[in-house]
């Protein structure tokens, strides 16, 4: 749903880079799948199709936050 994020904090060599994949557009989402060393956040349309990837080693990932979007009304009378 539009307003899916996904944050990753990698390090980056003595610093921190954090990094953001969001759903831009009404009907899409962001999926997460770890595998083989590596850390893939993709967003994608309904059908299911990759809009943007973004690959991470999975040893250099300090940190992986989703923020999904509320679906339920009082989630959104409590902010």
């Amino acid at each position: 749903m539009r307003g899916d994020r996904v944050e990753i904090v990698v390090d980056a060599g003595g610093t921190t880079r954090t990094y953001d994949v969001e759903a831009t557009r009404a009907g899409r989402r962001v999926e997460v799948s770890v595998g083989r060393g590596v850390v893939e956040v993709v967003e994608v349309t309904r059908t299911g199709a990759p809009v943007r990837t973004a690959r991470f080693m999975a040893s250099k990932v300090l940190a992986l936050v989703e923020h999904p979007v509320s679906t339920s009304p009082l989630d959104e009378e409590r902010e």
